[in-house]
């Protein structure tokens, strides 16, 4: 069996998301395995070439791997006649730039989204990489784990009927960072450097609802800033510019209505961080990441209103698990998989996660805080170039 090294530029490996899901449960964990096998095969390989701004954690990171190649330049990385993919996991105004520099130097792209903080500079990324000619994919890693992909399978077996609504609560409480470690990057909490949990968390809503129902035609949005001074990695403090929650309600194109919250100011009662709600004529499903509960409407209870007895229905025990049926992966490291494949087999499925469905999602972020500022529902028109 022929066995092939492919060079991966990854841009960002020295923070959170970067580091935990892309290279070590992602990239070292696929070399671990052997690689992956292609319809004709080969085994590919992927050899990563770390850049970052710091060379100490470079090489940090790569002593503590095995690994060898490392640099500070990305000019150097991309360079490299190795190397036939760029990834980028850094924050989203360095992003652009970088992506636009790979696409130059001829390498196919995968990313971290949002791939752009503006409908503009996401689809100018769409134009650059058809000129081109390099494919290109974005992380979309929620319609990849094991709830949402026992969700679709209920949507392909035609479990809900007709689907009426999605309601999804998304959140958990994150310190300030004055007495507590606050849990995510300061980055995130000033607009000025592409936070934002609009801009962030709508470009998730966007693939999972078209992943469910199809896609939003129109959008209904409050982006609020909850928590107005936080304290960042030095223990300064500094005011939070960028909304830290956003409640939104989606209109799709077959008619279906998704309400979504979004927080990081929400304190957590319930099974998982992230939950979906999927109500139909014929069944209803709850997922969150891993788990996903059932309840068809011939086991549907008769609730009856009545504030004067205490509740004594079981609610939660109604519903019915959902068997996993599957061997799940992590899910970055499954889209990983996918995107490999794409741009090494002649004969490859399209990626439908690419720039131009990131550009939708980056669209509704925008429109999501348009609506918010402007207090009014607005149409979501078509996304192309």
């Amino acid at each position: 069996m022929a066995v092939r090294e492919v060079g991966v530029v990854m841009n960002g490996v020295t923070g959170r998301m970067g580091y935990n899901q892309h290279l070590v449960r992602s990239i070292l964990a696929i070399r671990d395995q052997g690689g992956i096998e292609l319809a004709d095969g080969t085994r590919v390989v992927p050899d990563p070439l770390l850049v970052g701004r710091s060379e100490q954690k470079l090489r940090d990171i790569a002593d503590r791997h095995g690994l060898t190649r490392w640099t500070t330049d990305l000019d150097t990385a991309l360079s490299d006649p190795s190397t036939l993919i760029y990834f980028d996991a850094q924050t989203t105004r360095a992003r652009e730039k970088s992506v636009l520099a790979a696409i130059a130097a001829g390498r196919h792209v995968y990313c971290e989204k949002p791939t752009s903080d503006s409908v503009a500079g996401a689809l100018e990324l769409v134009r650059a990489a058809r000129e081109a000619g390099v494919k290109n994919g974005v992380v979309m890693d929620k319609v990849f784990l094991p709830g949402l992909r026992k969700l679709r399978r209920l949507i392909e077996g035609g479990f809900f009927g007709r689907i009426l609504s999605v309601r999804g609560e998304f959140g958990y409480w994150v310190f300030e960072g004055d007495w507590q470690r606050a849990q995510r990057p300061s980055w995130n909490y000033r607009v000025e450097d592409g936070g934002g949990i609009t801009l962030d968390m709508f470009c998730h809503w966007n693939y999972v609802l078209e992943a469910i129902a199809g896609r939003v035609r129109a959008v209904t949005a409050l982006s609020v800033t909850h928590i107005p001074q936080r304290w960042d990695e030095q223990g300064r403090p500094y005011d939070a510019t960028a909304d830290d929650a956003a409640y939104a309600i989606f209109e799709l194109e077959d008619g279906t209505i998704a309400q979504l919250n979004s927080s990081w100011a929400v304190r957590v009662y319930r099974d998982e961080l992230v939950e979906f709600q999927v109500d139909g004529t014929e069944g209803s499903a709850v997922a969150g990441l891993r788990n996903c509960r059932i309840q068809h409407r011939s086991t549907t209870p008769m609730p009856v209103w009545n504030p004067d007895l205490p509740v004594t229905e079981p609610f939660r025990q109604q519903w019915q698990e959902v068997p996993d049926n599957a061997v799940y992966d992590n899910g970055f490291k499954a889209e990983w998989e996918q995107f490999l494949r794409h741009v090494l087999e002649e004969d490859a499925a399209p990626f439908p996660y690419d720039f131009l469905a990131a550009a939708r999602g980056v669209q509704l972020a925008e429109l999501g805080i348009q609506s918010s500022r402007e207090g009014r529902r607005i149409e979501v028109p078509e996304v192309g170039v």
